[in-house]
C-alpha cells in the first residue's frame, strides 16, 4: 500500500526521535567501548587511523550520514523496490563465495579500496523487505503450506549461501524471521518443533559418551528418543485434539519403553533404547494410517517432527564422529556444554571474557583503565567479545546500562511495530525487533558462557563498518516508513 501526505505535518517532525536518541547514545557508547578495547599507551590518540577507534569513528560518522539519507526515500520507494533489491543481494551474496578471498577461513568478505565489506550484514535488510512485501500480499495465509513454504525460502536461501560462505554464525541470524511468521500467525508447533530440535541435540552430545550402571545404554541416546516420544504425543494431543490417540500412545507406546527400562535394570541388563527405537517407529507408521484415513496435514507435519526428532541423536553422532563439523566448532560445542574444558583453546576466549567481567565488580575500573583488555588477553575484544570492555571498564552498572537501553530500543521497536497501518511495515518493524534481539541474546549470551561462540556483533558495540552500516540501515528504512502511518493512501 502507498502513501501521500494528507496535512502539512513535516516528515522530520513525524520521525521518532525517541528512537533516534537512542540510537545515538548506544553509536557513542559503543564508540568509547571500542576505544577501551583497542586503547594502545604508545599511541595515546584515540582518532588515529592506526588504531580501530579512529576507523570506528568514520564509520560512525558515515552512518549517520546513512540515516540522514535513509530518511528523506520515501516509503513507496522501498515498496517498489524491494523485490529487485533482493534478488540483487541474493545474486551478491552467490557471487561473494567465488570472488571474496580467504579470511580466517570464511570467504564472506569483499575487498573494496581500502575498507571490506560483508555482503551478509547488508542481505538482513533486503530479506525483512522481502519477507513484509510478500505478506502484504492479499490472501497470504501462513496456516496454508504454499504460503508458508514460500516465505520461508525468502529467508532460507539467503541463509544457505551465507553458510557456504563459510558464515555459520551470521546465517543462524536469519532464524530470527520465524519469530516474524509467529506474530504473524504461523502455528506455535513450528517454534516448539524447533526448541525440541535444540533440546534434543544438547542433551544428545552432552551426554553421549555416558552410559548406565549396567553399560548397556548410551543415556543421551536414550533420553533423545524418550523425548522424541513425549513431544510427538505432546503436538497430537495439542494440534489434533485426539484424546483417545493420546491415550493409546501413553499406554502402549510409553508403557513399553518403562517396562523395558524395569526388566533391562532388575532382570537381564539390555540396551532398551532398541525398544524405545522400535516404539517410535510404530508411533510414526500409526500416525501415517491416521493421515491415510483423515488427510489432515497437522498429522502429517507431527509424522515429520517424529522422524526428524527420532533421527537427530545418530545424526549428530554421524556428524561428530565423521569430523563433517569443523574440529574447532565441535571442540565449542564441547566445552559449552562441560564436556571438555580447554581452557587454553577452544574455552580460552570465553574464559578471559568472564575474568574481565568479573574483575570490574560494581562500578568498573574506569575508562581506559581495564587491565584484561589493555593486555589483550581477550581475543577479539573490540568485535565479538566487546561487551566484557563494557564489563571490566564500567562494571555491573555499566553493562546493566547497556542492557537497559536496548530494552528500551526494542520495547519502543515493538510499539512502532505495532501502531504500522499496513501489513508491510508491521512485518518489516518486527523483522528489525527479532534480529536485533537475536544479535543481543547470543552475542552477550557467549561473553558469559551461555551460548555457542558464532561470531556475531553486540548491535552499534562491535566494530566494523559492515554491521554498523547494515543495522543502520534496517533501523532507519524502519523509522522512515513510520513516520508516513499517518499518509492517505494514493
Amino acid at each position: 500500500m502507498l502513501y501521500k501526505e494528507s496535512n502539512n505535518k513535516g516528515i522530520f517532525k513525524s520521525l521518532d526521535w525517541f528512537t533516534i536518541g537512542l540510537y545515538v547514545v548506544l553509536l557513542f557508547w559503543g564508540w568509547f567501548s571500542v576505544c577501551g578495547a583497542c586503547y594502545d599507551y604508545n599511541k595515546p590518540d584515540l582518532f588515529s587511523f592506526d588504531l580501530n577507534s579512529g576507523k570506528q569513528f568514520i564509520w560512525i560518522l558515515t552512518s549517520l550520514l546513512l540515516a540522514g539519507a535513509l530518511l528523506l526515500i520515501e516509503k513507496r520507494f522501498y515498496y517498489k523496490t524491494s523485490t529487485f533489491v533482493y534478488i540483487m543481494m541474493v545474486l551478491i551474496l552467490l557471487i561473494t563465495i567465488f570472488i571474496a578471498p580467504d579470511t580466517k577461513g570464511s570467504r564472506s568478505w569483499i575487498p573494496i579500496g581500502p575498507v571490506k565489506l560483508q555482503p551478509a550484514e547488508f542481505a538482513k535488510f533486503a530479506v525483512a523487505l522481502a519477507v513484509g512485501k510478500y505478506m502484504d500480499r492479499y490472501g497470504v495465509s501462513l496456516y496454508t503450506f504454499k504460503d508458508f513454504y514460500k516465505v520461508v525460502l525468502i529467508f532460507i536461501v539467503p541463509m544457505l549461501l551465507i553458510i557456504a560462505q563459510k558464515e555459520t554464525g551470521t546465517a543462524l541470524v536469519y532464524l530470527a524471521f520465524f519469530l516474524v511468521l509467529y506474530r504473524e500467525g504461523m502455528t506455535g508447533s513450528v517454534l516448539f518443533a524447533g526448541f525440541m530440535f535444540v533440546v534434543d541435540v544438547v542433551v544428545g552430545v552432552k551426554f553421549s559418551d555416558e552410559t548406565t550402571a549396567n553399560g548397556h545404554v548410551i543415556v543421551g541416546e536414550a533420553w533423545v528418543l524418550l523425548l522424541s516420544l513425549l513431544s510427538t504425543i505432546f503436538l497430537v494431543w495439542r494440534y489434533c485434539k485426539d484424546n483417545i490417540r493420546v491415550k493409546n500412545l501413553l499406554l502402549y507406546g510409553f508403557g513399553t519403553i518403562v517396562l523395558a527400562y524395569l526388566f533391562s535394570t532388575f532382570v537381564i541388563p539390555f540396551n532398551f533404547c532398541i525398544i524405545q527405537l522400535l516404539v517410535n517407529l510404530g508411533v510414526i507408521i500409526y500416525l501415517g494410517i491416521q493421515y491415510a484415513y483423515t488427510k489432515s496435514y497437522k498429522y502429517l507435519l507431527i509424522i515429520l517432527f517424529a522422524i526428524a526428532s527420532t533421527g537427530i541423536f545418530y545424526a549428530c553422532n554421524y556428524v561428530f564422529t565423521h569430523n563433517l563439523l569443523p574440529k574447532h566448532q565441535q571442540t565449542r560445542i564441547e566445552v559449552l556444554l562441560g564436556k571438555n574444558n580447554d581452557l587454553q583453546n577452544a574455552g580460552y576466549n570465553v574464559n578471559q571474557a568472564k575474568i574481565a567481567i568479573g574483575s570490574g565488580g560494581f562500578i568498573g575500573k574506569g575508562f581506559l583503565k581495564g587491565t584484561q583488555t589493555k593486555l589483550k588477553y581477550v581475543p577479539e575484544q573490540e568485535t565479538d567479545f566487546i561487551f566484557c570492555t563494557v564489563g571490566e571498564e564500567e562494571g555491573f552498572v555499566g553493562s546493566a546500562g547497556v542492557l537497559l537501553f536496548f530494552l528500551f530500543l526494542i520495547w519502543r521497536l515493538i510499539i512502532l511495530a505495532e501502531r504500522q497501518p499496513d501489513t508491510w511495515g508491521r512485518v518489516y518493524g518486527y523483522s528489525v525487533v527479532c534480529i536485533f534481539l537475536f544479535h543481543l541474546f547470543v552475542n552477550i549470551g557467549m561473553v558469559l558462557g551461555l551460548t555457542p561462540v558464532i561470531g556475531i556483533p553486540l548491535p552499534f558495540f562491535s566494530y566494523g563498518g559492515s554491521s554498523l552500516w547494515g543495522f543502520t540501515i534496517l533501523l532507519f528504512i524502519f523509522l522512515r516508513m513510520d513516520a508516513e502511518r499517518n499518509f492517505k493512501s494514493k
